[in-house]
């Protein structure tokens, strides 16, 4: 019996990053199945020549693709449309039956719009895009243009939120989305608009053998660890979280808050002349299409730590952590902070509750549909300084059974996930 033939289009296990870990973890519950053939196809390179950062990951030694019969083909690259060409004659002789492209960033709109609308015109191949979101915080003139290309050429989506929902509505008046939660297709004339979940990463798995006591010892953490984990991007809120914690520091002499991420825009040594260049000319891009107030390559919240006097309660991990590295942070830390300004479906979250771990989140995006208030997490208003030290307190005052955390997220599976893709 022939397997049905998925490619999951998105970057490869080598690259850094959520959408990476994200697209390996979908290939990966493919691969599970006995009736199913799944490729990952891969950028070389991602974005734009010019962005001044360092996407590829250099520190893991960790191979997710171990024990499976998954095939990668590194072959896509943003700044050279030859690859392109090459790209689609490739997915064109895997005769796939399904093509899921990971949708995350605008800028991307450019080639991925490319083939996908090539390959809508091969009527055996549904094209599905899986919207990490629709419309940026930036949401530049530009970022409207790539984002209408790129993913205007989908036969069906995914989503993780219903805001994500009102946002293609808003990009595409036009169009006539059906939304289900089960991933059943409508007809033809119909775009089916599938509504999930961000599955809970199974990449990352608690160290039965890792010393807790231990290592919070050396590393002179307290008894209450709070967690900050992921790049540090501005819309994170990571200047918020370290305010709102000197509050409860002022308050509480038990707390400490771990903060684990690398600075996103300063992955590259800022001593070569090639770096310089690419800030050079990625700076000109910005002003010409950015308001002043999105550029955030300025942006240090770390600096906090030493204004605030904060020194001996917050360690600092300013790097990227690598895969086999990841498990340590969260097995020490009690409840992970997402004080996020505005939010789509998070990774960290995901991550989060791998490890059984309550949030505190802000009530922006989809957080208030994930996070019970009082259940699972605790939810703060979001800018709100005073607002956020609060729920921290709220929450050593009266921590979270992990359980509930556990039975929150039963049904977030990846396998639940895979199977409403493969309904068609």
């Amino acid at each position: 019996m022939s397997k049905r033939k998925i490619v999951c289009f998105g970057p490869g296990p080598k690259f850094k990053g959520g959408i990476s870990n994200y697209n390996t973890s979908l290939a990966k519950t493919f691969d599970k199945m006995d009736d199913v053939e799944v490729h990952i196809v891969s950028w070389t390179q991602q974005y734009p020549a010019i962005i001044p950062r360092e996407f590829v990951d250099k520190s893991s030694k960790t191979d997710f693709l171990e024990g499976t019969n998954i095939q990668v083909k590194y072959i896509t690259n943003y700044n050279n449309p030859a690859s392109w060409r090459a790209t689609y004659k490739y997915l064109i002789e895997l005769k796939p039956e399904k093509v899921i492209f990971q949708w995350s960033i605008a800028v991307q709109g450019l080639p991925l719009g490319w083939l996908a609308k090539r390959l809508q015109k091969h009527s055996d191949i549904e094209v599905i895009f899986d919207l990490h979101f629709v419309i940026q915080k930036e949401n530049s003139k530009l970022d409207q243009l790539f984002t209408k290309y790129g993913i205007g050429q989908s036969d069906n989506y995914i989503v993780h939120a219903y805001k994500t929902v009102d946002e293609l509505k808003e990009t595409f008046p036009n169009k006539n989305f059906k939304v289900n939660e089960t991933g059943e297709r409508n007809t033809k004339n119909d775009n089916t608009v599938i509504k999930l979940y961000h599955p809970i990463y199974d990449l990352f798995q608690p160290d039965a053998n890792f010393d807790v006591a231990a290592f919070k010892q050396e590393h002179k953490l307290k008894k209450n660890v709070f967690l900050f984990f992921g790049f540090i991007r501005k819309y994170k809120g990571l200047h918020n979280l370290i305010e709102a914690f000197k509050l409860v520091a002022e308050k509480r002499d038990d707390v400490s808050l771990l903060i684990c991420g690398e600075s996103f825009w300063a992955t590259l040594d800022s001593t070569k002349m090639s770096t310089k260049v690419k800030n050079a000319v990625f700076g000109l891009a910005k002003k010409l299409f950015l308001k002043k107030a999105d550029d955030e390559r300025e942006y240090n919240p770390l600096a906090l730590v030493d204004s605030l006097g904060l020194q001996d309660s917050i360690m600092v991990v300013n790097t990227f952590v690598p895969n086999e590295d990841v498990n340590k942070y969260f097995q020490v830390s009690d409840v992970v902070c997402l004080f996020y300004e505005y939010a789509t479906p998070s990774g960290i979250e995901s991550l989060s509750y791998n490890f059984k771990l309550p949030l505190l989140a802000t009530k922006v995006g989809h957080f208030p549909e994930t996070i019970e208030d009082g259940y699972n997490g605790y939810l703060a208003e979001a800018d709100n300084i005073q607002s956020m030290a609060e729920q921290m307190i709220r929450f050593l005052d009266n921590p979270l059974p992990r359980e509930n955390v556990a039975e929150k997220t039963k049904e977030l599976s990846w396998q639940n996930y895979a199977n409403a893709i493969l309904k068609a």
